[in-house]
């Protein structure tokens, strides 16, 4: 952030040696609309960057919902967004529908993160879950039939388990259920699902039987609020943490973060200005909101492969 901060204070000072008049006339000075939608795991970076455009375009405007990647996918197939966060890649179905409208477009990966697995702080007997258990609790045969804790593990209590997690519109729910139950978009359905993940915070804060999962930066946001809980590897429990993820041992919970550009959107400059701001801020910016950066050299080929894309629908 300090160095953002940095250039961000040096383009303010010399803004301020000329006139408004030559400030009118800058050729880089830019305006117009900027739509994004999508996950709600990417969210926290394209709002962290957003903020940081804002300063250097103040005339342009960035608006970013928070539809889950699906909902944000289904908007940028017809070509309402510019761009769509995404917690997964994009499905085939939903690239059908891209082709169908003539939608060209870029993935970009632009960070990290791990799934937190949390439970309330009154919580005082799961210190670590297996993938077999958390398995035995979400998949499909679990509905009406796993209802207790001491169901998963003889000494739990005789209480029934109350699960929250994203709605099934949501990337992040498309990546436990592949990640724990070994199929995307397959669990029970006797949840509480939100796409709101602060509405699963405030959840499983208030309800000391609660287990659920959602982006490790929400976590980060509320630890006063919740319990963290480990991940057993086949080797070792591990908890996620910005060291876990990206060294590999925060298995398989872990997962690349990306936002796709559309074609036609990179004929507006300011749109291919804030996606080059993007790419260059988000290692720092990633860091900040309690996500992971890619390695150096990864954003280096970003870079270069939305270059040539640019290049290519000029």
């Amino acid at each position: 952030m300090k160095k953002v901060v940095c250039i961000l204070s040096l383009a303010l000072t010399l803004g301020a040696c000329g006139s408004k008049n030559e400030k009118k006339g800058d050729a880089h000075a830019l305006n117009g609309t900027i739509k994004i939608d999508g996950s709600s795991t990417v969210f926290p970076v394209s709002e962290a960057v957003a903020e940081e455009f804002r300063n250097v375009q103040p005339d342009v405007k960035v608006t970013i919902g928070v539809s889950g990647t699906g909902g944000g996918f289904q908007k940028f197939s017809r070509g309402e967004t510019n761009i769509s966060n995404a917690s997964r890649p994009i499905k085939d179905k939903e690239i059908a529908i891209c082709k169908e409208n003539n939608i060209n477009y870029l993935e970009l990966e632009v960070a990290y993160d791990g799934l937190a697995v949390l439970v309330n702080p009154e919580n005082t007997w799961v210190d670590s879950f297996t993938i077999e258990e958390l398995k035995k609790i979400w998949e499909p045969a679990a509905q009406g039939t796993i209802m207790k804790w001491n169901q998963i593990r003889p000494e739990w209590p005789d209480e029934e388990i109350h699960l929250y997690g994203p709605g099934v519109a949501s990337g992040t729910y498309d990546y436990f259920t592949e990640a724990v139950v070994g199929k995307s978009g397959s669990s029970r359905g006797d949840f509480t699902a939100s796409e709101d993940d602060h509405v699963l915070v405030q959840g499983i804060s208030g309800d000391k039987y609660s287990l659920g999962f959602f982006g490790l930066a929400y976590y980060s946001e509320n630890k006063d609020k919740l319990t963290l809980i480990g991940v057993h590897n086949g080797t070792e429990v591990v908890k996620p943490s910005l060291e876990t993820v990206k060294n590999g041992t925060y298995s398989p919970l872990s997962r690349p973060l990306f936002v796709y550009v559309n074609s036609t959107s990179v004929k507006s400059p300011e749109v291919v200005e804030f996606v080059n701001f993007y790419l260059e801020t988000a290692g720092e910016l990633a860091t900040d909101v309690g996500y992971i950066p890619l390695p150096e050299e990864k954003y280096t080929q970003q870079k270069e492969s939305f270059k040539s894309f640019v290049a290519d629908n000029q």
